[in-house]
């Protein structure tokens, strides 16, 4: 079929559409301004645009594309709701908070705050980029005059919060150790962890979730939820010198005292809390922000706990909800008054508790994921509430991830046990429906009488058995636009709209994966380089295959065994095995950079740094059977290459 320049862009608002959104627009409270207050309150300057370049000149992070958003009135293609939070995200600069604690934000996704001492500031969180951290500080320093950082505070593990530490403190001075800097417990097992074995699937799930590839504006992306998108800047791991390890720690930075509550397993697998009493301060980090966050973000994690997650929230409603003043999060602007910030506490701890407990009643009476979240509803109480929309997280998605932590993807309906992959029973579903026309000409009419999810469901069955067909593919494409214009969470929008994206002008050209850095790769415990290494043994090509290789590692001292038999690559931390195929003697160091394609095996080894004993070809053979992940594949159609 012939594809018209027409099916390719991007289309208006249904009437659908519309009739939705202003019964939206009846049913919130769009009165309610007191976020736009806050969101401005306290302005002190910022650079245009928070326009931030590179040393090369690159653009690394900008809101110059962001000047549609000026309009109050939300275009039909945007959910007035996200609208709402898109405009209250564009605000940016450094503004005071309480006098003598200062925040930065709309310069990334994410805040910095700063706090001042007796002699310098103490800065938590560092956002993403190097790029943008240094600019954030130099805006501050033209403000408050400088002072000299004195110690940094990472919330949690997730690299938005610490990627840019080395923008605000130099070498020299993390290296003398005058600037400490405090993290919670685990932070550097979860920092490099949590998104190195899969980390290539979650980064290509990620374009759906963060929209980067999507053009900006009223039929692209508008906002993340969070913030407006993901900085593009240099990123570096600084490794913490002092670690917060349970609730009530206490530590005194440059005279000012702070108190520290522990929350792991909520936004993020290791995060603290903490409050400043001499300002009456308190952050939550990220888990009281304004939106439900999510309990399984697209990209891809562990399911949150939001059963913990509601409880931290309470523990520190008690330790510290009479006390603060102002409570900061690390996205999004703060909130002022004891009262207003004890009653947001409150909304987010019933917020999650309330999610947790209503999926899990229904669970019980025997419904499954897709039923519960058809059935729940949240009170009217947190349905008013603006910082318990869906922006990020959203309620219809986070049942399903509590289902999945408790149940798994299986819904005990034996059809569901194993069922057939997209591409089979795609061309199943299209032969019982009738065939590609009969299902186009119903998806049409469906189409037209604005019922998307199922119209989606259908034509996306009739794509993976025939991708080529380009009438399917369009109005597949117009029915994920429809799906994104109508959708209140930024994430749900982006996922759409890419999808469609994607439908009719494929995958972006971008290119080819580059090398994990050399820092994050040493942040590695040398267990998790092997777990890396196991999950890139191709398992077909290893079959009928045995070898035994001994890693002595020098700097730090270490001895391992790795095992390759029946397709699997097994590695345990034990004395030299006498009877191994090879030993392969080097140091850590230099095992880093051959990971971060510095160099290589038969490179060093030619130069001296590596020395092997016994049958060397072992090694190359071993590699041989390791895949290289793609960059990119694809997702809302079948997958070209054929994988095995």
């Amino acid at each position: 079929m012939t594809t018209h320049d027409s099916d390719l862009t991007p289309k208006a608002a249904t009437q659908a559409v519309a009739d939705m959104h202003a019964a939206t627009l009846k049913a919130l409270p769009f009165a309610d301004t007191r976020d736009f207050e806050d969101a401005t309150r306290g302005f002190l300057g910022t650079i245009d645009n928070a326009h931030i370049v590179s040393n090369n000149g690159r653009v690394v992070w900008s809101l110059n594309d962001y000047g549609f958003l000026s309009d109050e009135a939300a275009p039909l293609t945007v959910n007035p709701s996200l609208w709402r939070q898109s405009r209250l995200n564009m605000h940016h600069g450094l503004f005071e908070v309480t006098p003598g604690v200062y925040q930065v934000r709309g310069f990334d996704i994410a805040n910095m705050t700063l706090i001042e001492g007796k002699t310098g500031v103490i800065v938590y969180d560092a956002m993403s980029a190097i790029e943008g951290a240094r600019a954030a500080i130099e805006l501050y320093y033209k403000h408050r005059g400088y002072r000299p950082v004195v110690a940094i505070i990472f919330s949690h593990t997730h690299a938005d919060h610490w990627g840019g530490a080395r923008g605000v403190v130099d070498e020299e001075a993390l290296a003398s150790g005058r600037v400490p800097v405090i993290a919670p417990d685990l932070f550097m097992e979860h920092a490099v962890s949590e998104n190195i074995i899969a980390g290539p699937a979650m980064l290509r799930r990620a374009q759906y979730q963060f929209g980067p590839f999507l053009k900006k504006g009223p039929r692209g992306q508008v906002d993340t939820g969070l913030g407006k998108s993901t900085s593009s800047g240099a990123v570096a791991l600084v490794r913490p010198t002092d670690l917060i390890r349970k609730t009530g720690e206490t530590r005194t930075i440059d005279g000012i005292d702070f108190e520290f509550q522990m929350a792991p397993e909520t936004e993020a697998p290791a995060e603290m809390h903490l409050y400043a009493p001499q300002y009456r301060m308190l952050s939550l980090a990220e888990n009281c922000t304004h939106n439900f966050h999510n309990l399984l973000p697209f990209r891809g994690a562990a399911v949150r706990d939001a059963l913990a997650w509601s409880k931290y929230l309470d523990e520190a409603l008690h330790m510290w909800g009479d006390k603060a003043e102002v409570m900061c999060g690390q996205h999004h602007w703060p909130v002022w008054g004891q009262e207003r910030v004890a009653t947001m506490i409150r909304q987010q701890r019933d917020l999650y508790r309330f999610a947790h407990d209503q999926t899990l009643r229904l669970m019980n009476h025997g419904l499954t994921a897709p039923e519960i979240a058809e059935t729940i509803r949240l009170p009217a109480s947190l349905e008013n509430a603006w910082h318990g929309r869906g922006y990020y997280g959203h309620i219809r998605h986070n049942v399903k991830a509590i289902y999945q932590k408790y149940l798994g993807w299986y819904d005990a309906n034996p059809a569901s046990l194993d069922p057939l992959p997209p591409v089979e029973s795609g061309r199943k579903f299209v032969e019982y429906m009738g065939g590609a026309d009969a299902i186009l000409d119903k998806a049409r009419r469906d189409f037209d009488r604005g019922e998307f999810r199922f119209v989606a469901q259908a034509l996306s069955h009739l794509v993976f058995a025939e991708p080529d067909n380009a009438a399917a593919r369009a109005l597949l494409a117009s029915t994920f636009e429809q799906l994104g214009y109508l959708a209140e969470s930024a994430t749900w929008r982006n996922a759409y709209l890419f999808g469609a994206q994607e439908l009719r002008h494929g995958m972006p050209s971008v290119p080819s994966r580059g090398a994990m850095p050399l820092e994050t790769i040493a942040a590695l415990q040398t267990g998790q380089v092997w777990d890396m290494l196991a999950v890139r043994l191709n398992g077909p090509k290893a079959e009928g295959r045995r070898m035994v290789l001994n890693w002595a590692l020098t700097d730090p001292d270490e001895s391992w065994a790795m095992t390759l038999e029946n397709s699997a690559l097994t590695c345990i931390a034990v004395p030299p095995r006498p009877a191994a195929d090879l030993t392969i003697t080097l140091s850590r160091a230099m095992l880093n950079r051959i990971i971060a394609r510095q160099t290589d095996f038969a490179a060093a080894a030619a130069a001296g740094e590596i020395s092997m004993t016994g049958d060397s070809a072992r090694l190359a053979e071993l590699m041989s059977l390791m895949d290289e992940f793609p960059r990119m594949f694809e997702i809302v159609e079948p997958k070209r290459a054929v994988i095995s």
